[in-house]
């Protein structure tokens, strides 16, 4: 395997198999923003392995898979995950800056 092609997996790897999250497959490919923050927010409350409290582990995974999508990733779906973090911070009661 070429460090290229390993490079390109481990991202995909760390989202399949997360050591702190079990997530429920192709949560991510969700066109409802809601959706994607119900659950995350239920990953997170029932892992007995993240190190972060539900709510930094949730928005942290969420992060991260945009962040490794990069330039990849559709604007449509970037919008519905961006919209996805506001709708975390309102699932686990979260308030915004300046609200």
């Amino acid at each position: 395997m070429t460090a290229r092609r390993k490079a390109s997996n481990w991202s995909a790897d760390v989202t399949e198999h997360s050591d702190a999250l079990d997530l429920e497959p192709e949560v991510f490919r969700s066109s409802d923003p809601h959706r994607v923050a119900l659950s995350l927010k239920q990953s997170a409350e029932h892992s007995h392995r993240r190190k972060a409290s539900p709510f930094r582990s949730a928005m942290s995974m969420l992060t991260f898979y945009i962040n490794r999508a990069g330039k990849n990733l559709p604007e449509g779906r970037k919008r519905v995950l961006e919209d996805a973090k506001d709708e975390l911070r309102k699932v686990f009661g979260k308030a915004e800056n300046g609200a």
